[in-house]
């Protein structure tokens, strides 16, 4: 890179705070004042440094971008989904940053979903809505819900423009095409409608971003006369709202991090008062699934792994078992259909889909060809169907989705995503790319596993350039997952890994329990030595290696940077939460109390604020040698707030000044960053041509 220009300086303006004894200074604090016109200046200018710095790999940005334009097949159509008469399916237009939402009439003997050359709209299209017409005059555009009534007549749809997760509730009527005059501004993700279309239940959030409120809206009427149907006023726990399948009942969820409890509505009487399935249970965690005359319980009551139960409908009470709990499969959910209940699991690390046909014992696991692969069900929005919408993928084989047919156990290819001839002009082809699971061992001899993709003949001698990503929080696992952008790096020889590691949900619940709270450590140690293990086994060598995170992830990227400098090149972390001590001090910002079950509570057990202040990657910036760090983040990010990053970099730049840090602020964007298809290509781009840049293969 270039050194000709100099970073902005970062006033220091030392603030306050003591807790437990312990008091701590923080000269930055003053960036967290997001109006304030000097925060504003701060980041422009680290924006026009980092265009400065990285100046030089603008051709480089380009050629990235436009391979993963050139590979994409831009004017495209989604496998249509049968919803009662109709076929719902969304289509892509070349040139357009946002997919078009349409629907077809079902025609008379169809059973297959129409199908589109080349992605041209389908005979007979009723567009519902257009993102691209509602995102102009807009830098940043959003949907939230997207709901049609179950007559087919009504679509309750909610638009976000800045990024900040806070939507405005429409509703249109699908017959003339007009908005009705119904608006409520400020909701949340989710929504559910009622048998006659007559009510919308809609969720709200409280001053801490929490999802808290469940409302019923009539339509017709104005939100001012809108009721509170729940309203969850502990902390830690937060709301949602959806329409079982059968469209029989509106579910409540009620969710902390441990503890759950559902609440329900008949959805033909929408203004009856919600009844609760079963009383929430400190560290139970259960969801609800409607089946006839039962609710299906998947729950962790006794069941490390969560088990499968049912009780009845009419008067909810005892859990019956279905599926006993079998340690090492976890079990993830439960989908319902009139003849057949489909179960997502995992076991050793891999997806997977057990079939139980009603009044059967002969349930049976579907099988994948693939040693590593991710599957799981598609939109299914039939409940009385004898097939099912799958989705499949690999680091090698493109998103497929299928039809399986729960009689036959045929399963049918319907659709794979093209992957387009690439600069050279040759077609994508699988087989010249191969993929690997290896295990690395971590510090306490617990073996780690780690997925690997590459070109075929790609050397072991150490000699090739790696990028290793991490997540490893929440139980969320970095499933096996196909990339076209990727496939840049693929071809400039790039090896590139995921870190399975604790904290995650790879290997079920237990290896969720060992990377969180007090074994928050063992995220990091995993992914350090998981990153020793690559130059150990000739995989790459800790000069071409660079690891990259996003969001927790970005806080695994902070704490290596902190931990094992000298394993990496570079790192790469996407808005990193970085001062999650901080953060999870102040119960008062989004999502703070609902963390404290992951993370602990600071704020009043002192031996969870010494380990988080042990950890932390802001409290622990040293005057050592770092690898070049690129920090990309969003202002109107409410999930870790642009402030994060921005701290944590002015603090490296002055404990550690010989090292090499930019930060990259989008203005208009939130925690994922830009929203059209395009910016977000040109975002990938940046990104990849700054990792080409530090392992020398630019």
């Amino acid at each position: 890179m270039t050194t000709e220009t100099a970073p902005p300086a970062a006033k220091r303006v030392p603030s306050e705070r003591t807790h437990h004894g312990d008091t701590v200074v923080d000269e930055y604090a003053w960036l967290a004042a997001k109006d304030d016109p000097e925060t504003i200046a701060y980041l422009t200018a680290e924006n026009e440094y980092t265009d400065a710095r990285t100046a030089h790999l603008a051709d480089l940005r380009a050629d990235l971008f436009e391979e993963t334009r050139r590979r994409t097949q831009e004017t495209d159509l989604s496998v249509p989904t049968r919803k009662g008469g109709h076929w719902y399916y969304t289509r892509t237009v070349e040139g357009q940053q946002y997919g078009v939402h349409c629907r077809r009439a079902v025609r008379d003997g169809e059973t297959d979903p129409p199908v589109s050359a080349d992605g041209a709209p389908l005979d007979g299209e009723e567009v519902l809505l257009d993102g691209n017409l509602l995102a102009e005059g807009h830098d940043f555009f959003s949907l939230g819900a997207f709901d049609v009534s179950p007559d087919g007549r009504w679509l309750a749809y909610s638009t976000d423009f800045s990024g900040d997760e806070r939507f405005t509730l429409r509703v249109k009527d699908l017959t003339t095409g007009e908005l009705l005059p119904d608006e409520v501004p400020d909701t949340f993700y989710g929504s559910a409608w009622s048998t006659d279309a007559s009510v919308l239940f809609y969720v709200t959030v409280d001053d801490a971003w929490r999802p808290n409120r469940v409302w019923r809206h009539t339509i017709g009427s104005p939100a001012a006369d809108d009721v509170v149907v729940h309203q969850e006023d502990d902390e830690r726990f937060w709301v949602g709202v959806e329409l079982t399948r059968s469209e029989k009942f509106i579910l409540i969820d009620v969710h902390s991090k441990v503890t759950s409890e559902v609440l329900v509505i008949p959805a033909g009487n929408p203004t009856g008062a919600p009844a609760v399935i079963a009383p929430r249970r400190q560290g139970v965690e259960y969801t609800v699934e409607h089946h006839g005359h039962r609710f299906l319980i998947l729950h962790n009551d006794n069941a490390e792994d969560f088990a499968l139960a049912f009780t009845s409908a009419d008067v909810p009470g005892d859990w019956v078992p279905l599926i006993e709990h079998t340690p090492g499969t976890r079990l993830e959910a439960v989908d319902a259909f009139a003849n057949h209940l489909v179960v997502s699991l995992r076991t050793d690390g891999l997806t997977g889909l057990r079939v139980l046909p009603v009044g059967s014992d002969d349930g049976y696991d579907i099988d994948f060809p693939e040693p590593l692969y991710s599957v799981g069900l598609d939109a299914n929005p039939e409940y009385r169907t004898g097939r099912v919408r799958l989705r499949y993928s690999s680091l090698i084989t493109p998103d497929s989705v299928y039809d399986y047919d729960l009689v036959t156990r045929q399963m049918v290819l319907l659709k794979q995503k093209p992957v387009l001839p690439g600069p050279d002009g040759r077609p994508y082809d699988p087989a010249e790319y191969e993929q690997h699971r290896d295990w690395a061992l971590a510090d306490d001899g617990t073996r780690v596993p780690i997925s690997l993709v590459c070109r075929v003949g790609t050397p072991r001698d150490g000699s090739a350039p790696c990028e290793l990503y991490g997540y490893g929080s929440y139980e969320a696992s970095m499933d096996p997952w196909f990339s076209v952008a990727r496939l840049s790096l693929l071809d400039r020889g790039v090896v590139f890994a995921v870190a399975h590691i604790r904290g995650g949900g790879e290997l079920g619940r237990r290896w969720y329990d060992q990377g969180k709270l007090l074994a928050k450590k063992n995220t990091f140690t995993d992914f350090v030595a998981c990153a020793r293990h690559l130059v150990k086994a000739g995989w790459t060598t800790s000069d071409r290696l660079v690891a990259r995170g996003a969001s927790a992830g970005g806080l695994l990227m902070g704490a290596v940077a902190n931990l094992a400098p000298d394993a990496f090149t570079g790192i790469v972390a996407q808005v990193p939460f970085v001062d999650a001590l901080t953060s999870i001090l102040d119960p008062s910002l989004p999502l703070t109390v609902t963390e404290w079950e992951e993370w602990g509570n600071p704020l009043d057990d002192p031996e969870v604020y010494a380990y988080m202040k042990s950890y932390t990657p802001y409290e622990n910036v040293a005057a050592v040698d770092y690898p070049a760090i690129l920090a990309v983040t969003s202002l109107n990010d409410t999930r870790v707030l642009y402030s994060e990053p921005a701290k944590w970099i002015a603090r490296l730049r002055a404990l550690a000044p010989g090292g090499d840090y930019l930060l990259k602020t989008e203005m208009g964007a939130g925690h994922g960053g830009p929203s059209g298809r395009y910016d977000s290509w040109r975002e990938e781009a940046f990104i990849n041509a700054w990792i080409l840049d530090r392992i020398g293969s630019a």
